[in-house]
């Protein structure tokens, strides 16, 4: 059996062009490495919330760096390798890495000595608390004395 390189014709490379033309890097979610999870950021009276959807990571795959108020998320996953036989050969043998990177800049509400973060059912879940002084007061009346 005789490999033969895939060379796509000049119009399959025009439309491909023009097609990512319409589709940036940052709608298309793509970056050096792959693809880049979707991120949801929630705001409530209590604080923020940052939900990435990883699917097939470990919580053991993530890291969370807080500094000066940025919040880096990142993630590294190497594909199990198959056991190495000496009696074998591989014809084709693909190994599969995923990693991404993605930083938030928090504004000064948010208290960041209680960042909590969980991940379960493939999604990240960021708890960022805002601090006490930050959060909104409910209406009052004041006496007149």
């Amino acid at each position: 059996m005789t490999l033969v390189k895939y060379r796509p014709s000049t119009m399959e490379n025009f439309f491909n062009r023009e097609i990512e033309s319409f589709f940036p890097d940052r709608f298309y979610g793509t970056n050096a490495l792959g693809q880049t999870p979707a991120v949801n950021v929630v705001e409530n009276k209590e604080g923020f919330r940052i939900e990435v959807a990883a699917p097939g990571l470990k919580k053991e795959d993530f890291k969370l760096h807080l500094n000066n108020n940025r919040l880096t998320i990142s993630a590294q996953k190497q594909s199990e390798a198959a056991e190495a036989n000496k009696e074998e050969k591989y014809t084709r043998h693909e190994f599969s890495y995923r990693s991404f990177q993605r930083t938030f800049t928090l504004p000064q509400s948010v208290n960041g000595e209680a960042v909590e973060a969980t991940y379960t059912d493939g999604i990240l879940h960021v708890s960022l608390p805002k601090r006490e002084e930050a959060k909104v007061k409910p209406a009052r009346e004041i006496a007149i004395a």
